[in-house]
C-alpha cells in the first residue's frame, strides 16, 4: 500500500496528518508519499520526514498520482478534485452535509471517503472528532475574549471583569465536547458562563464539574430569546453526527442582542448553528451582520498547528493501522461509520438526507 500525505491547501491551514514519529512506524511496512513542506507549519521539517522513510515530492498531483491511500487533516478542495480517482481511499475530514459540492465530487471520483467526524467507538463518541473539538473549543473561549475587546470591533468588555466591574455574560450552545472545553477556559477568565443544553443530566454533570460556577439552562428556543438580550457573547457548539447543525439562533433573533455582541459558531463546519453564519477564514475571521460580530472559522484548530496535529495524529493512527491491516468488509462496525462514500453511492443516510441525494447502506454494496 503506497500512503500519501499531502500539504493542506485551505487558507491559514498549518496541520499536517500524520507526524514523523508515526510515519517512521508505516514506513517499515508501507510506501509513505509526503509532500514537500507538508509539515512545515506544525513544526516538522522535510528532513525529518525523510529520516522517518518518507519519499518526498514536489507537487500534490504527485501525492495523489502515486498513493492509493490519502491521509489528510481538511476537505479536499475543488482545485484537489480532478487528482482523485476510484482508486483512491480519502482519510480525512470532509464534513460533507455542509457542502453539496463537495459531496457530489467525491461521490463522482468513486473514491471510498472515510470521514474522520463520523467514525464511533463503542460507547457512541467521536473518538477521531473528539481531539479537535477540544482544541476548537478551547479557542472558542479565547476568541470570545479577544472579539469582545473594541479594537476587534467587540464591546470592549474585559471577559473577566476587574474589582467593582462585573465579567461579561456568555452563552455556550451545547455541553458536548467543544462546550465543555469553551466552558473550561471561559470559567478559567472568570467570566459568567451560561451553558445550554438539551439534557438535564448533562447540565447536572457540567454544573458539578465547573463547582457550581456556571448557570444552567435548557436549550430551547424560549431560553435563548430570554437570555440573548442579556449577553455579550454566544458560542455556538452544537453538533449532530454528520448532519447539519440545527440553526438555533435566527436572523430575526440578532435584534435581541445588544450592538457589538459576538457570535462564535464553532458549528460552521456543519454548516453552523447561526442562521447568519457563513464560513470566514483565518486571514478574515470576522464580520458583521445588523451590527453582531460573527466569527465563524472553519479551520480553528489550524491556529494552533503543533498541538493540533500531535493531538490528531495521537488519535487516528491506530484507526489508521486497522484500516491498512484488513478489507474495508472486515473493519469493525463502529470505523465502519466513517465510510461516507463507496464507488460513487453515498453511504452515510444524513448526508444523503441533507441534499436529498440517494442514499446506499455500505452493507448492500462492500465486496
Amino acid at each position: 500500500m503506497t500512503i500519501g500525505i499531502p500539504k493542506e491547501i485551505k487558507n491559514n491551514e498549518y496541520r499536517v496528518s500524520l507526524t514523523p514519529e508515526h510515519v517512521a512506524i508505516l514506513s517499515t511496512l508501507h510506501k509513505i508519499i509526503v509532500q514537500q513542506g507538508a509539515g512545515i507549519g506544525s513544526g516538522f521539517s522535510d528532513i525529518a520526514y525523510k529520516d522517518a522513510g518518507a519519499t518526498l515530492v514536489e507537487t500534490i498531483k504527485e501525492v495523489y498520482d502515486y498513493a492509493d491511500l490519502i491521509v489528510k487533516v481538511k476537505e479536499p478542495l475543488p482545485e484537489e478534485y480532478p487528482f482523485i480517482q476510484a482508486k483512491h481511499t480519502i482519510f480525512t475530514f470532509f464534513h460533507f452535509a455542509s457542502s453539496e459540492t463537495l459531496t457530489r465530487a467525491m461521490q463522482q471520483s468513486g473514491a471510498t471517503c472515510i470521514a474522520y467526524e463520523t467514525v464511533e467507538n463503542t460507547a457512541g463518541n467521536l473518538p477521531l472528532l473528539t481531539p479537535m473539538s477540544e482544541v476548537a473549543g478551547r479557542l472558542a473561549g479565547q476568541q470570545a475574549a479577544k472579539y469582545l475587546e473594541k479594537p476587534q470591533g467587540g464591546s470592549g468588555i474585559l471577559v473577566g471583569g476587574v474589582t467593582g466591574v462585573p465579567p461579561a455574560k456568555i452563552m455556550v450552545l451545547g455541553g458536548g465536547v467543544v462546550g465543555t472545553n469553551a466552558t473550561d477556559v471561559l470559567v478559567g477568565m472568570r467570566a459568567d458562563v451560561f451553558v445550554f443544553d438539551i439534557s438535564e443530566n448533562r447540565l447536572d454533570e457540567l454544573v458539578s464539574l465547573f463547582d457550581r460556577k456556571i448557570t444552567p439552562v435548557i436549550a430551547n428556543k424560549e431560553n435563548i430569546e430570554k437570555y440573548l438580550p442579556q449577553m455579550d457573547a454566544v458560542i455556538g457548539a452544537v453538533l449532530v453526527k454528520g448532519a447539519k447543525a440545527p440553526k438555533l439562533i435566527s436572523k430575526k433573533m440578532l435584534s435581541l442582542m445588544r450592538p457589538h455582541t459576538v457570535l462564535v459558531d464553532v458549528a460552521v463546519d456543519q454548516g453552523g448553528c447561526f442562521e447568519t453564519t457563513r464560513p470566514t477564514t483565518h486571514e478574515n475571521p470576522t464580520y458583521t451582520v445588523d451590527n453582531i460580530l460573527h466569527y465563524a472559522v472553519a479551520n480553528m484548530p489550524g491556529a494552533v498547528p503543533y498541538t493540533s496535529t500531535k493531538a490528531l495524529s495521537r488519535a487516528t493512527f491506530p484507526y489508521l493501522m486497522e484500516l491498512l491491516s484488513t478489507s474495508l468488509n472486515n473493519l469493525d462496525d463502529m470505523f465502519k461509520k466513517g465510510i461516507n462514500t463507496y464507488k460513487g453511492h453515498i453511504t452515510n443516510k444524513e448526508v444523503a438526507q441533507a441534499f436529498q441525494l440517494p442514499y446506499t447502506p455500505l452493507s448492500n454494496i462492500l465486496d
